[in-house]
């Protein structure tokens, strides 16, 4: 069933486990979403970016809310780092249940009055909205963001943001980065900055940058002809903390984009002479959606719905 953000977040948060939020761009990636989904019996988000929208546009949002329309789970379709107040309206206007408008880049005054109007227009139109403050680091798409311009949310500023803006649910940035390198070893993921700030308010939380680049995955990769440097993600142990303090909306879109190409590579090395797009692409989507299952076990989404 395609529900709002709120529909799936607000149990979330109350039942202090997480739900993934898997960034589509195709048909394959939707379904190894939904599919698994819906056998793991999860509400699920799927997102797309406005990289995705320029790529797939109404016809790629068409398939989600039809496979959404369809399933025995609750599904929203979310925008992923909505850059302004017209994006926001135009993925309304696409028919996405749930938006984000990210106005992190501008200072605090200037990020309410961005957010605010998107939320004044969601919400007449009954569409949650999600906002961010804070900055990560990384690259995600046109979302690049240098180290030193990175910056923890503040708890207090938080509270104010959610009260100014009527935002519904809150990316905050507490150590997680965009991409598939997050530094060197495990990355530090501030704990305490979670509980606090999720003990001062009362919606769900979001973490972006969350994909765990699975070291197997990273090893598939190369073995399979890829080329990639010391990757690293978010460990599983961490994310399961963060879900139980309030962090309800869990960002993956690296995770996918490595399992994709994955299955792809293996495909292809093991047969080079395949060229049935049914037989690469449906590897494609069975890495997938193992991936996909995995961190719905980790969140403890499984069950839910």
């Amino acid at each position: 069933m395609l529900v709002t953000g709120n529909d799936i977040l607000i149990p979330a948060r109350a039942g202090k486990y997480g739900v993934g939020s898997f960034n589509t761009n195709n048909m394959e990636i939707t379904q190894a979403i939904i599919h698994t989904a819906e056998r793991l019996r999860s509400p699920v988000m799927v997102q797309m970016s406005e990289g995705a929208i320029k790529y797939g546009g109404q016809d790629l949002a068409n398939i989600v809310k039809d496979m959404a329309h369809r399933a025995t789970v609750p599904v929203a379709l979310h925008l992923d780092h909505g850059s302004s107040y017209e994006s926001a309206l135009n993925a309304i206007r696409m028919g996405f249940t749930s938006v984000m408008i990210d106005a992190s880049h501008h200072d605090f005054a200037d990020n309410v009055k961005e957010t605010r109007r998107v939320v004044e227009a969601a919400h007449a139109m009954g569409i949650s909205v999600e906002s961010e403050l804070g900055r990560l680091g990384g690259i995600e798409e046109h979302i690049v963001v240098d180290e030193k311009d990175a910056f923890l949310t503040d708890p207090e500023e938080a509270v104010q943001f959610i009260e100014q803006t009527g935002t519904d649910y809150l990316a905050i940035a507490i150590g997680t980065s965009h991409g598939a390198f997050k530094g060197k070893g495990r990355p530090y993921i501030d704990h305490a900055r979670i509980e606090k700030i999720a003990g001062m308010t009362g919606i769900p939380l979001v973490a972006h940058g969350s994909s765990g680049v699975p070291q197997d995955i990273i090893e598939r990769f190369r073995a399979a002809g890829g080329e990639i440097g010391d990757a690293a993600g978010i460990a599983d142990e961490d994310l399961q903390r963060a879900t139980g303090f309030g962090i309800a909306k869990v960002n993956v879109d690296t995770d996918l984009r490595l399992a994709s190409t994955v299955g792809i590579r293996e495909v292809l090395q093991a047969t080079p002479k395949e060229f049935d797009p049914r037989k690469i692409f449906g590897r494609a989507r069975d890495v997938m959606s193992q991936v996909i299952e995995h961190k719905m076990g980790v969140l403890g989404s499984v069950g839910k719905a």
